[in-house]
């Protein structure tokens, strides 16, 4: 083991306790993601922490969300490259969850609304740039951090500064939850569509005039049909109608109807191909007016060279540590969705445990210390480019 290796790590052992409190204090902070006055409370916490570590930082108001937090070292070397570190401080939980879900410590767990997404995440964050700064380490690569709070709704608002920071910056850490109980690191997650479909047709009657109708749900049916058929699962692509919608009453023949389909693909080729698949979709009743709206509006992280090179250099550093990491492919989707069509991407960096959305979420408090060890090896990394 290196000397940098074991200071890290012992510095960590040291701070346990006190990483434990702090993401204790981040759940406490109930964060949804449409409350902008718990938002503005915890991203208020997170930023008095990074100023007293020398960070000058940038608070950019949302118009829903909280907006997000924005920090870099306020002694830079001016034109070293950038690495960005990305987390979000929204959760899907309503405000007083803590009364029936309360924050727990059992044995190995720690439990509690949002701990695992990704509070967890944002504690490794501030302790990773702690030791860099109690340990006086020089990193040749200067951390940017952007700490988002509409990451759980599809992150409409801070996208285009996530977007910007990647596209000047050599590599992206995210810090959501890793895979599994024994927490793979993601390399890859599938791209994420949505499309509406909207059918106006004619109404009527249905016990006195039901031939002079055209059923808005009967076409919609149909299409639905249509849409499960472009199902091809061999090839990743996958497509739901997950909400749909149609009628004004048992006695009239619908005169509308809508539905709204989440599509997930592999690749960039297959967005643009099963788009064009929902896009010309055609009515198969006569005088029907069928409308079809949407995109995929988060790309997917492919597996490309420049993301598998940052794995690969994580999965080293793992061994430093004694970690036997592993890496993994998801279908949901992340900022690193975005980080990934600009700059090398490496997520899933969060603390190993379960239940992201449930109730029984949770982390294992003891690899805390050593989930935030592997981020400050990576921060500390040598330029890639180099």
């Amino acid at each position: 083991m290196s000397n940098i290796t074991r200071e890290i790590k012992d510095y960590l052992q040291n701070r346990e306790s006190e990483m434990v409190e702090f993401c204790k204090q981040l759940v406490s902070l109930e964060s949804p993601s449409r409350s902008k006055k718990a938002q503005k409370m915890i991203l208020s916490f997170l930023e008095q922490h990074l100023l007293s570590m020398g960070y000058v930082t940038l608070r950019m108001p949302g118009r829903k969300s909280g907006g997000y937090l924005y920090a870099r070292p306020e002694n830079r070397t001016k034109g070293a490259p950038l690495q960005l570190i990305v987390g979000h401080c929204d959760t899907v939980w309503p405000l007083k969850t803590l009364k029936s879900f309360p924050i727990q410590e059992k044995k190995e767990k720690l439990k509690g609304p949002g701990v695992y997404d990704m509070k967890a995440g944002l504690t490794q964050i501030l302790f990773a740039l702690k030791a860099l700064e109690e340990l006086e380490f020089q990193t040749q690569v200067t951390p940017v951090i952007l700490i988002n709070s509409d990451e759980e709704t599809g992150s409409r608002e801070s996208t285009r500064a996530i977007s910007r920071l990647a596209k000047i910056s050599e590599r992206a850490f995210v810090l959501e939850p890793p895979l599994g109980l024994d927490g793979k690191l993601k390399t890859s997650r599938k791209g994420i569509g949505q499309f509406t479909i909207t059918v106006k047709g004619k109404a009527a009657h249905a016990g006195l005039d039901p031939t002079k109708g055209v059923n808005a749900i009967v076409e919609l049916s149909r299409q639905v049909q249509k849409l499960y058929a472009m199902n091809d699962l061999e090839r990743g692509i996958t497509v739901n109608v997950g909400m749909i919608e149609g009628g004004i009453s048992a006695n009239v023949i619908a005169p509308r109807s809508k539905a709204v389909v989440d599509v997930r693909v592999n690749s960039e080729a297959d967005g643009v191909y099963i788009s064009e698949k929902i896009m010309s979709l055609k009515p198969t009743l006569s005088d029907v007016d069928l409308k079809v709206k949407g995109k995929i509006g988060r790309p997917p992280m492919e597996k490309n060279e420049r993301n598998t090179e940052l794995w690969e250099h994580a999965r080293d550093l793992g061994e430093k540590l004694g970690l036997q990491l592993e890496d993994a492919m998801v279908g949901g989707g992340s900022d690193a969705n975005t980080t990934s069509q600009h700059t090398a991407t490496l997520d899933g960096l969060g603390t190993p445990g379960d239940g992201a959305h449930a109730e029984h979420e949770f982390i294992f408090h003891k690899k805390l210390k050593e989930r935030t060890a592997l981020l400050v090896l990576l921060l500390t990394s040598e330029s890639i480019k180099e």
